[in-house]
């Protein structure tokens, strides 16, 4: 395979990877941190550490938003839950200090 065609392939596997976590609105970002370590907020950062890699200007609400598909902070109020003793604590447990 050619590393074209690689590339190709691998945005259309992110492409589908952040459609799906679009739709599922019911998975909270501190659960995949606990099964994954790592999250929607994860893969926005790493898209902007690759612009500014590349000397793209992009802030922050703008990878997540590229993430999220809506203003990260419209998803909160829509979506995000209060995380549960349980899951504090597990993410404490098992996650490295970002």
């Amino acid at each position: 395979m050619d590393d074209k065609t690689r590339i190709e392939l691998e945005a259309a596997v992110y492409r589908r990877l952040v459609e799906h976590l679009r739709q599922r609105t019911d998975v909270q970002n501190i659960d995949m941190m606990n099964l994954a370590g790592f999250c929607r907020n994860c893969l926005s950062n790493w898209m902007k550490d690759a612009a500014d890699a590349k000397g793209i200007a992009m802030s922050k609400d703008e990878s997540r938003q590229i993430v999220y598909g809506e203003p990260y902070e419209d998803w909160r109020k829509k979506y995000q839950k209060e995380a549960s003793g349980e899951q504090k604590a597990a993410f404490e447990k098992s996650s490295p200090k970002h």
